[in-house]
């Protein structure tokens, strides 16, 4: 188990660079001039334009400035933002409410998934199956920014259960309902990927075995059938958590949450790459860590994994 986490963590170096290599050569060649922003609307002296472009190094080739940004990571200096504020303080602010957010989703998409999965994938071909298969369906078809504004309405005005918006106000809470949404599209592939992998394990010889001695239901289902069943779901669960956080954009922007999607959306319209770039390189991170996680977790659950 050492040696298999240890070759795990190395895997992982070459992923980063060559990801964070990407990232940055994208921003870096983003058209339009970052000193623009700056001005808000007006024109800049070539005095001021010049004193920013070296303050920010934009007169260094790519690979100075890709350095200097590898450099700056190492040493938590994420730098500062065109407002003047430490890029760090604006990750401060805004990564705790998305990954609380991210957090919330990913217990209500796990819990609500396997449950129903489960139940779904020992009743195969009845109702109850044909049920969750059909509503599932129905909400992967559905955009999640449309669920979003179902959900807002709904709930949030007609029935009052919720608040319309989040802004300061982001406790657990109110952060409730749009857990729910942004849970919505994985709670559904999870309970697919949780209904199959249960009807397939169900009908396994060694399930045959284990019920011909005579040991009851709820042990064979949760030591023979769901062991086995769950390899597939903690794997898609630990990919998801990062894709949560990433894809809180829509439902941040929806619920006027202030978290990383609404930061990096304005980010990106007024051009300040200091601020993306990091947000998205703690992203990068945060998805590594997930999957290393589920890894781990992956060679506990079936010790097959670690010495193939």
């Amino acid at each position: 188990m050492v040696w298999y986490t240890i070759r795990r963590i190395l895997q992982l170096i070459p992923v980063f660079f060559g990801a964070t290599l990407l990232l940055y050569f994208m921003v870096y060649k983003l058209p339009g001039d970052p000193t623009a922003a700056l001005g808000g609307g007006r024109p800049l002296t070539e005095a001021v334009r010049n004193q920013i472009r070296e303050q920010y190094h934009l007169n260094d080739n790519f690979f100075t400035q890709y350095w200097l940004y590898l450099k700056g990571i190492f040493t938590f200096d994420f730098g500062t933002s065109f407002s003047g504020r430490p890029v760090l303080d604006v990750m401060q602010q805004a990564f705790p409410v998305t990954i609380r957010l991210a957090i919330m989703a990913l217990i209500f998409e796990a819990v609500f998934g396997i449950v129903f999965g489960v139940i779904a994938g020992m009743r195969k071909g009845g109702w109850f199956d044909s049920t969750v298969l059909v509503i599932s369906l129905i909400v992967i078809a559905i955009p999640i920014f449309v669920i979003g504004f179902i959900a807002q309405f709904v709930i949030g005005v007609k029935w009052g259960l919720a608040p319309v918006t989040v802004g300061g106000n982001d406790g657990i809470a109110n952060l409730v309902l749009p857990a729910i949404v942004l849970a919505s599209g994985s709670f559904a592939y999870v309970l697919r990927l949780t209904r199959s992998s249960v009807a397939e394990n169900a009908t396994a010889d060694h399930v045959r075995t284990a019920t011909a001695k005579g040991l009851g239901r709820p042990r064979v289902v949760s030591v023979h059938i769901l062991r086995n069943s769950l390899i597939p779901v903690v794997t898609f669960l630990g990919a998801d958590l990062g894709a949560l956080m990433a894809g809180a954009v829509v439902t941040e922007g929806i619920f006027n949450i202030n978290g990383i999607g609404q930061t990096v959306f304005r980010s990106v319209q007024i051009g300040e790459a200091p601020t993306v770039v990091s947000i998205v390189t703690v992203l990068v991170l945060i998805y590594l860590i997930a999957n290393l996680a589920v890894d781990l977790l992956y060679a506990v659950i079936d010790p097959r994994i670690r010495y193939a």
